[in-house]
């Protein structure tokens, strides 16, 4: 027998199937891990377990699917969207927003789309602008729940919330389902938001009181049309109605005088002249008069012409987004390789003129092999459309920017995504395949001349075949993980740095199922939220809970329960407001120590001693396994029997690490060495030393395990291996 020791320095390769355990020539084999379980591979190669998730509050309706979006205005003023069947949520730093106190019911005042009233020891929520109709008229008023929460009303059922596909620009988030017409939330307010449909023309409204005067002499009929201009050229209201005199503008002094009745909030009004067999422009004014002394109309600018879209069931668009200045929209039921796009500037001016200018809006089928529908638009660089069955991208030809006379498309791959909403990283895009429930990154490359698409699960199969992914959203700090739910209710994170060439799986469980997943930036870090689904005290329970961020300074306040909640103040020895969790058996972590497991009765635990700070919640589970040793002998030492003896272990501020041959064998690293009595143990920066129980196999791997609500970080890890014969 002979002894070798092996190093692996990196755990950058993350969890890999056992199908490819015979890849040892493979980079990602010599960093790669067996199981990675609810910890996460940090880019710079160490792995870390997760922090525990806080408990927030219960969804509406636990008995019904409920799922959470991003709303960003900016880094400082986000909100978590908490969408089910009716209704519209929010939550922000962990809390629920509540409705604010509300005036009482007045016959007599005018109330606006999201006003709030009292009327009956009941909170309501204004649907539709209404004066003297009292509540509780469900057609214009929404009563709010008793217990508080700030809520408004939508019309998807639960069985849509999944395909409801958004985009958003400052304050005003589209939302847009194939079953429903396009909508837009709005926040006025800290404790406002309203809910509306989309209207689809200009914002503003035409001139009135159009008038024609002519002077000078008579004998030709002279037809004209005036239009409101917005800040923005493309901004440009629908033709007034005619005006028309009779006057002859070749008679010495003749002329024509076009009034009209000034439009509220417009400055400036553009003025079109009959000629050729359409209206041409003729000029412009600031005020309510122009004079018309034989201009020639150039019919090359036309008015507006307004068009009706996305009115009718079947005509709903499906995706949405936004694209060099345009509302982007694509996928009705009816036209499902359609896309159409706001006049430039315009979010949601559908106008166009003729002949076509290049501010006008554009409309646009794609010509493909098979009748795929449009799911997603991305705007990267180029646009992206991803369709059921193929990925396409947009671009202008001849010109720097997409216009109605230069759009042009081309495919990409023919791979086809799903219908959850893919993420940005970059440039680059990661998306989940039609079929086969594989994720899938799309970059553009120079070589292809082109956006080139690669499977990121080739590694990974185990973690979704058969399976499907639910949701998916990306954090960027503090390290840039995609967090995908599975339809196995596990949540799956890839630690993702293109440019390092960085892709390491790593799967999360607890006690339940995640079934949704969103990320918004709070303070300095991207905090994901989710939907969990768990069975308490018997009954299914819809969560909402976020991702604690691991940062500690004090070995107290590391937080590593799940659906938990913290305890600070004087000492005690009973924590309360358990009620989530009644029933259960919770972990609790006490100023620093790891204290009895409890359980929860009546709401609240008690404890073998008072704390002052204590972190009660479902315990988590971690667990890591290296892949069969091999290192360089004959056959890289494959078929021989090894015995581990010894492990060292490169830990960072760890503690609760348990190792052995199997996860049945397993060693405590002691963690008490010269602590003080009734002080918790330290936590450990060291290269420690573990001698394991002695079991011949002849993988040679090792498992560890984190069971208690502590940290551990591992850097590193050396084996000291005896070889047997084969």
């Amino acid at each position: 027998m002979s002894n070798v020791r092996t190093m692996q320095r990196s755990f950058g390769g993350g969890e890999v199937t056992p199908e490819f355990w015979g890849r040892i020539d493979d980079s990602r084999y010599q960093t790669g891990l067996a199981r990675c379980m609810n910890f996460i591979v940090k880019p710079q190669g160490p792995v870390e377990n997760r922090a525990g998730t806080v408990f927030v509050r219960e969804v509406k309706d636990s008995t019904k699917a409920t799922r959470v979006m991003p709303f960003t205005f900016s880094a400082e003023q986000t909100m978590v969207l908490e969408v089910g069947e009716g209704y519209l949520r929010f939550h922000t730093t962990g809390a629920t927003l509540m409705h604010p106190a509300a005036p009482a019911y007045d016959a007599g005042t005018a109330y606006e789309t999201g006003d709030l009233v009292a009327s009956g020891g009941v909170t309501y929520y204004c649907i539709k602008s209404v004066t003297g109709t009292a509540p509780p008229d469900a057609k214009y008023w929404y009563a709010l729940p008793a217990s508080g929460e700030y809520e408004i009303p939508t019309p998807y059922l639960a069985g849509e919330i999944y395909d409801i596909k958004y985009a958003q620009s400052a304050d005003v988030m589209t939302l847009v389902h194939v079953g429903h017409s396009p909508m837009e939330l709005r926040r006025l307010g800290a404790a406002k938001w309203v809910l509306v449909p989309i209207a689809f023309n200009s914002r503003l409204t035409p001139p009135s009181g159009v008038s024609a005067t002519a002077s000078g002499g008579t004998g030709t009929t002279y037809r004209y049309v005036v239009t409101c201009l917005g800040e923005m050229e493309s901004d440009e209201s629908i033709p007034s109605a005619e005006a028309t005199c009779n006057g002859n503008l070749f008679a010495s002094g003749g002329k024509n005088t076009i009034t009209w009745s000034a439009a509220s909030g417009v400055a400036t009004y553009c003025v079109y002249k009959f000629s050729g067999g359409m209206f041409g422009y003729v000029g412009r004014a600031s005020s309510t008069t122009f004079v018309d002394d034989n201009i020639a109309a150039d019919t090359s600018r036309t008015p507006p012409v307004e068009q009706t879209l996305f009115g009718a069931e079947g005509d709903y668009p499906g995706a949405v987004s936004y694209f060099e200045q345009r509302r982007a929209f694509a996928g009705t039921i009816n036209q499902p390789q359609n896309l159409w796009m706001t006049k430039s500037g315009t979010e949601s001016n559908m106008n166009y003129s003729l002949p076509v200018r290049d501010d006008d809006s554009i409309q646009l089928r794609v010509a493909a092999r098979e009748a795929t529908q449009v799911r997603h638009i991305v705007p990267l660089v180029n646009l992206l459309l991803l369709t059921s069955g193929a990925e396409w991208r947009v671009t202008s030809v001849n010109s720097d920017a997409v216009t109605p006379s230069t759009i042009a498309v081309a495919p990409q791959s023919y791979i086809g995504c799903s219908e959850v909403t893919p993420v940005v990283i970059a440039n680059n895009i990661i998306y989940a395949a039609a079929r086969g429930g594989h994720l899938r990154e799309m970059a553009y490359s120079s070589d292809a001349n082109g956006y080139v698409s690669g499977d990121l699960s080739l590694r990974a199969p185990h973690l979704f075949d058969e399976l499907v992914i639910r949701d998916m959203a990306y954090a960027k700090a503090p390290y840039p993980i995609v967090w995908a739910v599975s339809s196995s209710g596990n949540l799956l994170g890839l630690t993702y740095l293109p440019e390092q060439q960085v892709g390491a799986w790593h799967q999360h469980q607890t006690q339940g199922a995640f079934e949704s997943v969103t990320v918004v930036p709070e303070g300095q870090d991207d905090v994901p939220y989710f939907v969990v689904r768990r069975t308490v005290g018997g009954v299914d329970k819809r969560y909402i809970e976020f991702l604690r961020p691991r940062h500690f300074v004090d070995p107290q306040d590391a937080y590593f329960v799940d659906c938990g909640l913290t305890y600070s103040g004087v000492p005690a020895g009973e924590i309360t407001g358990l009620d989530h969790l009644e029933g259960e058996t919770v972990a609790v972590l006490g100023d620093g120590a790891v204290m009895p497991r409890c359980k929860v009765s009546g709401g609240k635990i008690t404890l073998a001693h008072a704390v002052s700070k204590a972190h009660v919640g479902l315990p988590i589970t971690s667990e890591m396994q290296t892949l069969p040793v091999s290192f360089e002998a004959p056959g890289f030492g494959q078929g021989l029997v090894k015995n581990v003896n010894q492990v060292w272990l490169r830990v960072y501020r760890s503690g609760g690490i348990f190792t052995g041959p199997t996860f049945d064998k397993l060693t405590e690293a002691k963690q008490r060495t010269t602590e003080a009595y009734g002080s918790p143990p330290e936590l450990k920066t060291d290269e420690l030393r573990l001698t394991l129980d002695p079991t011949w196999a002849r993988a040679g791997q090792i498992c560890l395990r984190q069971a208690d609500p502590l940290p551990l970080t591992v850097t590193s890890m050396a084996l000291d291996v005896t070889l047997g014969g084969a």
